[in-house]
């Protein structure tokens, strides 16, 4: 409430939270959906929460090459090219 108050974002401002898919995450926006109607201002936490594009990519990406057994790096690019 002090980030929204500090940057003004009252009176219906506040859009959308872009966040990953942490359960944290929507745990947060249910909080925050609480917390702003008890000032009375309305904020549908599940209509306003929107899981970031390249993380959900990323979870499927992920998933897919399990499932045809690939293994990811388990060095950095930095510490491959070193050790070459």
């Amino acid at each position: 409430m002090e980030v929204r108050d500090h940057f003004e974002l009252t009176d219906g401002s506040l859009l959308e939270i872009t966040s990953d898919n942490a359960c944290s995450n929507y745990s947060m926006t249910r909080e925050l959906q609480s917390t702003l109607e008890a000032s009375g201002d309305e904020w549908p936490a599940l209509r306003n929460q929107i899981p970031c594009m390249a993380h959900v990519i990323q979870l499927a990406l992920g998933a897919f090459m399990s499932s045809l057994g690939v293994k990811g790096r388990t060095k950095s690019c930095e510490a491959h090219q070193r050790d070459q």
